[in-house]
């Protein structure tokens, strides 16, 4: 029986018999596996502190040149028509007489002769310089050489077109009216053929978008006129300092599209304000000026020793126009928000 139980064992291997109390288990040896859990962990930890490590790095060229999105056009819509719904209710509100002060046509029944004819020829000019500006953007948009001359984005164009605008209506204002045609005339037609060159690249848009932005730009000045009419004679001629802070503003967007495309943040936000903030600028400019025109008129002294001048006091609402008009052009062509 022993000598089985020996022959039995002899087919064992020989490891078998190795003991294990003098070493480490092999377990012990191999390195420690982390659990899922902990290796989660360590993953989310190092997504967080790459995160943070790209935000710091981020620099404002990048922020400001960051793709535009919507808002910048949306709020400017938002605020073209909040502004559209107070004049509305303004047009409503005064045009019904339910203010109680006395407005401007409620008082034009007592007019005199003087008065009446004062207004009439300061809007005679006004119309005459919208007449002459659009004759001459039609005649340079039908002359290729012209008009490439006016599409010209070079540092130097840009500059003699400002010059040429600013100067030629300084020359216009300085220059004494009297009856009839005069220097002062011919120097206020010669500033209304450059508005109209300044304007004639906006004829590429086609007629009829173009049609559409005269007949909204009338509905608008319309509107606003008729307001500044029915309200009380000072009530937006206190806007005179907030509106010159408005146009140095809308200005300086209009400066700052010319370095940053509408396709970045920031350029967007600066051409939000330039279009739709200027439209609304406009519009207030043309409230002011009507009623600036009115009180000029009746208060004018016959016997002074410059009479009263309606070339100057037409420039401003004329101005005012052209103004609202490429604004709503641009609008209506897509200019004043990104196409789907």
């Amino acid at each position: 029986m022993m000598l089985a139980q020996a022959a039995r064992c002899s087919t064992l291997p020989l490891t078998a018999f190795v003991t294990t109390l003098g070493r480490t288990s092999v377990p012990a040896l191999l390195p420690k596996q982390p659990c899922l859990a902990t290796r989660l962990q360590t993953y989310a930890s190092e997504s967080r502190h790459a995160l943070r490590r790209a935000t710091k790095t981020r620099t404002w060229k990048d922020t400001i040149m960051a793709p535009a999105g919507d808002t910048a056009f949306n709020l400017g819509k938002g605020l073209v028509a909040g502004a559209s719904l107070v004049g509305i209710g303004a047009l409503c509100f005064y045009g019904l007489g339910l203010s109680n002060e006395v407005g401007a046509i409620d008082r034009s029944v007592m007019w005199s002769p003087e008065v009446r004819q004062r207004i009439r020829d300061t809007y005679m000019y006004f119309g005459g310089g919208l007449g002459i500006t659009a004759a001459s953007a039609l005649a340079i948009s039908r002359n290729p050489r012209l008009l490439s001359m006016m599409m010209r984005n070079s540092w130097l164009a840009i500059g003699a077109t400002f010059a040429a605008m600013i100067g030629s209506g300084m020359v216009a204002r300085s220059l004494p009216y009297k009856e009839g045609f005069g220097t002062k005339q011919m120097a206020w037609m010669v500033h209304a053929g450059i508005m109209g060159a300044v304007v004639a690249p906006m004829c590429l848009l086609g007629g009829p978008l173009l049609t559409r932005a005269a007949w909204y730009t009338a509905g608008v000045v319309g509107g606003l006129s008729t307001v500044a009419m029915c309200a009380p004679s000072d009530k937006f001629l206190y806007m005179g300092g907030p509106l010159a802070i408005g146009l140095g503003i809308v200005f300086a967007s209009s400066i700052g599209t010319m370095f940053l495309p509408p396709s970045t943040a920031l350029g967007a936000g600066l051409y939000s304000i330039s279009i739709y903030g200027g439209l609304v600028l406009f519009g207030l400019f043309l409230l002011y000026d009507t009623q600036r025109i009115i009180k000029v008129a009746e208060n004018y002294p016959s016997y002074a020793a410059q009479p009263y001048d309606p070339v100057n006091m037409s420039i401003g609402i004329y101005l005012d126009t052209v103004n609202i008009f490429i604004r709503i052009a641009m609008i209506l062509s897509g200019g004043g928000g990104r196409r789907k």
